[in-house]
């Protein structure tokens, strides 16, 4: 078996049951797999590994792995060239840290967790803390649809998206009706190059191979031959993450009290 496809085969899950904390020290169980209420652990990127997205590219100021911009790039590109498109594919929403996913995670407290999980993943179980997922934006907007809605998915630049995407290494995560049982979001796709052979796509494939494998996008990348193997789960990049008493403002406190 090619080295390219034993490195996307493997899966990211570690069988560690545990607990997973939440927001305001709220606790929840960590399945055998490694799955927070539903959801699949990933580490979050390398700072050195992520380059800002140009502005042409984007609506708003956001950041990638570096291997994503290349075919970004030409999708966006051959959607402006095709009239099919009828406009414009952006980049919406890109790498998001694990402190910023908490932070989304959490800004609606009185909405019990598990409910808040179909549609926002728990933070270090974001495809976006990979640096490979984007959620995209669809120019001009129709009937007033706001972006990251369902509704996008009638416009002529979705359509055209879910035509072509795959030619650039880009699938659809959570389709409708997906064995994940996420809400549908025909607006998050992640990166997993077009070929094996792609620069990144071994890591990208490795990292999202389990997810892959149980829960199918769609449209998807055409996925080479696979083995699933544990291995143990990426780094978490610690700096990124606020210790629990910083996150109630009592950094200064603890640190006193350590002394």
């Amino acid at each position: 078996m090619r080295l390219t496809t034993i490195l996307a085969a493997m899966a990211v899950l570690a069988a560690t049951p545990a607990n997973a904390q939440l927001c305001d020290g709220r606790r929840v169980p960590t399945s055998a797999d490694g799955r927070v209420l539903g959801h699949l652990p990933y580490g979050d990127a390398a700072p050195d590994a992520l380059v800002p997205v140009p502005s042409a590219l984007s609506v708003n100021p956001c950041v990638l792995r570096r291997e994503v911009l290349p075919d970004l790039q030409r999708l966006i590109e051959a959607a402006v060239r095709d009239p099919a498109a009828g406009g414009q594919v952006l980049a919406l929403s890109c790498h998001r840290s694990i402190t910023y996913q908490e932070a989304v995670f959490c800004r609606e407290g009185r909405t019990d967790a598990a409910q808040r999980a179909l549609s926002v993943a728990p933070p270090g179980h974001s495809e976006h803390a990979t640096g490979f997922a984007l959620d995209f934006a669809f120019r001009p907007r129709r009937n007033d649809c706001p972006d990251a809605e369902a509704c996008v998915a009638a416009t002529p630049a979705f359509r055209w998206l879910v035509k072509n995407a795959a030619r650039y290494g880009f699938e659809m995560s959570f389709p409708a009706g997906n064995r994940q049982r996420v809400k549908w979001e025909p607006w998050h796709w992640r990166w997993v190059g077009a070929s094996a052979t792609t620069p990144g796509a071994a890591r990208a494939r490795a990292l999202f191979a389990d997810a892959r494998v149980r829960y199918p996008a769609e449209p998807a990348v055409e996925r080479d031959p696979v083995v699933v193997a544990r291995v143990m789960p990426p780094p978490v990049y610690m700096g990124a993450i606020a210790p629990p008493e910083c996150r109630k403002g009592k950094c200064k406190v603890a640190r006193e009290k350590k002394r």
